[in-house]
């Protein structure tokens, strides 16, 4: 009798939990909202089915999905994510229909910035303290900032979205008239204090409430820090022989902070503050979730791991059998910036990796996007690249000259031109096409 195959109900697309559930033979039905539908980046694999919704994150819309796809629990054995979005969706699905997954209770730890950040104060752990704001477009009710300086996000956001630093309260009414003004969808955010230092990351797997495998990097500037500078994001790993009393100092917080969390299964990305002269090291936030950015490719290259097939294995309540192997070498990965404007043409992933030390690129946004002026979040980029590198030094060089070679390749049409404008823009772009005046003789 043939063996019968696992079956996974997946909340979103997340291109390696879809290839993972491929290649470990696992039956999975993939609800897919509109959004990610329309943005096209990520297909489905054909041995996988589609649900489509409206709203991947709705409860609502999934289950009345699945009634009208005829299913139910008996069709699955579980239910996952990877969707920061859907996490507490997932874990009422996942009661609902009796199966296993992420508790709602702890999802939703994962998600609010001000319950995460007091679970793990109260476990003695230094993380932020928090002042909740009901309403960002109503701050006329403090007085006086309870931080300074502070940081204002949402509650429940994610890639650093909506997220600025505030040292007065007059910046504070500012930030709350520019919301307004712009009519933010999010309204409830969270006012804490600001921490300075170094921006690591922490991803991991855990098993039964077992750590089976850490990765730690740092980002070149912490993530608000670049957003405000304008400067393209960059991201590394440490290397756990040369680099281990990182390792050593971030074991001691990732453990008692998953603990005060409840994450005893699944993938993890957390976020720590290193003050280089006192050596503490902060909590910042942590989501039950593998990392974005280039974070999954750059383990596999200097760990051998695949923490996405990891998460899928612990999903259905299997413990993977992890053995990293890890690189010498330095791995990293930077965004590939994009001028405000539209997109017209850029270099294509083939073409980064005929670079030196490239080793994987992929280009996110089609002709036509267009980018706002400044950066509104750590996702905004047209692309990313991993370099592998012999130093630090060499790979921020590498990165530096990458991107040097990709902007001069760029071809962004600017807001604001005149119709002139956009004729000089168009023959600079085009030199061997005139779409200027011409008389019949």
């Amino acid at each position: 009798m043939a063996e019968t195959r696992p079956r996974l109900l997946l909340v979103g697309l997340d291109r390696y939990t879809l290839d993972a559930c491929v290649r470990l033979g696992v039956d999975a039905v993939v609800v897919c909202g509109a959004a990610g539908w329309d943005d096209g980046l990520m297909n489905v694999p054909p041995e996988l089915t589609v649900l489509r919704v409206d709203d991947q994150s709705s409860v609502e819309a999934v289950l009345m999905a699945l009634r009208r796809a005829g299913l139910g629990a008996g069709d699955f054995d579980a239910v996952h994510t990877s969707d920061e979005y859907s996490m507490v969706t997932a874990g009422m699905l996942a009661r609902h229909l009796g199966l296993p997954g992420i508790a709602p209770e702890t999802a939703v730890r994962f998600r609010d910035k001000s319950l995460q950040k007091a679970a793990v104060r109260a476990a003695g752990l230094t993380a932020a303290r928090c002042v909740v704001i009901d309403d960002v477009f109503a701050v006329s009710g403090l007085r006086e900032l309870p931080f300074a300086p502070a940081v204002l996000k949402p509650v429940a956001g994610a890639a650093t979205a909506l997220t600025s630093s505030v040292g007065s309260i007059e910046e504070l009414r500012a930030r709350s008239d520019e919301h307004r003004g712009n009519r933010t969808t999010q309204r409830t955010f969270v006012l804490e204090e600001h921490f300075a230092g170094d921006e690591w990351f922490v991803d991991g797997v855990v098993f039964d409430g077992e750590l089976l495998f850490l990765a730690v990097g740092a980002y070149g500037d912490p993530c608000l820090t670049a957003i405000e500078s304008g400067r393209p994001l960059w991201l590394r790993h440490f290397d756990p022989g040369d680099e281990g009393w990182v390792y050593e100092k971030a074991r001691g917080l990732v453990g008692p902070a998953l603990d005060a969390l409840g994450l005893r299964d699944g993938a993890f990305h957390m976020e720590l503050f290193h003050d280089g002269p006192s050596g503490t090291l902060t909590f910042g936030e942590c989501a039950a979730r593998r990392g974005g950015a280039l974070v999954h490719e750059q383990i596999q290259a200097k760990f051998g791991v695949n923490v996405a097939e990891c998460a899928v294995q612990i999903a259905l309540g299997r413990r993977p059998e992890i053995n990293a192997k890890v690189s010498p070498d330095v791995f990293g990965g930077c965004y590939l910036p994009v001028r405000p404007g539209v997109l017209l043409d850029c270099p294509a992933a083939a073409e980064l990796l005929e670079l030196p030390q490239v080793l994987f690129a992929r280009i996110e946004h089609p002709v036509g996007t267009h980018f706002p002026a400044g950066a509104a979040h750590t996702s905004q980029r047209v692309g990313q690249v991993m370099v592998r590198a012999a130093s630090v030094e060499q790979l921020t060089g590498r990165f530096d000259e990458v991107r040097q070679w990709f902007d001069e390749r760029l071809w962004v049409l600017p807001d604001g031109l005149t119709t002139r404008g956009k004729r000089d823009f168009q023959r600079a772009w085009r030199p061997d096409t005139d779409f200027g005046d011409t008389l019949w003789r």
